[in-house]
């Protein structure tokens, strides 16, 4: 299996790995440990490139495999052989406006949560550009307006943004660790990855997410809209 190296420390640019194993088919290798985000959650894979000797391969993308993360690579070299040492450097402007984005649907999120019991119903996400929906009857521009206030009072309390990975047993003694209206958790899963934004939000995610609130910048509501009678979707931007 993969090291997935972001899972504890989202600020790590470039990595050394080894090719564990090459599927010429889908031009993809699997390294022995990986900083690329292979996406989910809402959250999109990282690009970047793997440079394996002289050639610098682009990361058209990395996806998920049951034995661990492929990388499928861009351009026309050839490619590496199993046992290789390769060096993976992320796009680090892409990968960090999305961790203030994912960040800033976490604060959302606990805004919601604490100050109307709404559960989350969806989500998306872009670098700088997100939405999530909730469990709300009725949503109005004024309730936008206190939604947005009270977030922008979470990113300016600079809360500390803290990551752990407990055995599942553990994890799911904690109140409101899922805050989806369904788990999305397969039960085969015997570790799960907290996100924390202490005083705020507590809940199981796997993404990539700033170190402080205050990094994520001033967040905009910049529209919402009902998806169905209690689904409403509420838009946010960052600069």
């Amino acid at each position: 299996m993969t090291d997935l190296l972001y899972q504890t420390d989202s600020y790590l640019r470039e990595f050394d790995a080894s090719i564990q194993a090459v599927d010429a088919e889908t031009r993809a290798v699997q390294l022995d440990r990986t900083a690329f985000y292979p996406g989910g959650g809402g959250q999109p894979a990282d690009g970047g490139t793997l440079s394996v000797g002289a050639v610098a391969y682009p990361l058209i993308r990395a996806r998920k495999g049951p034995e661990g993360i492929w990388h499928l690579l861009g351009g026309e070299a050839p490619l590496p052989q199993p046992g290789a040492p390769a060096r993976g450097a992320l796009d680090w402007e892409r990968r960090y406006a999305l961790m203030r984005t994912h960040t800033a649907l976490h604060i959302l999120c606990g805004v919601v949560f604490r100050d109307f019991g709404a559960l989350v119903t969806g989500g998306d996400m872009e670098p700088l550009h997100g939405r999530m929906d909730f469990e709300f009857e009725s949503l109005t521009g004024d309730l936008v307006g206190v939604i947005e206030e009270a977030i922008n009072r979470e990113v300016a309390a600079a809360r500390e943004v803290r990551v752990a990975i407990l055995p599942r047993e553990e994890a799911f003694r904690i109140p409101d660790l899922i805050r989806t209206k369904i788990n999305l958790l397969p039960p085969e899963i015997s570790h799960v990855r907290t996100v924390e934004l202490a005083g705020l939000d507590l809940q199981a995610d796997g993404g990539t997410h700033v170190r402080n609130t205050a990094e994520v910048g001033r967040i905009r509501v910049t529209d919402y809209k009902s998806k169905g009678k209690i689904n409403k979707r509420i838009y946010i931007e960052m600069d």
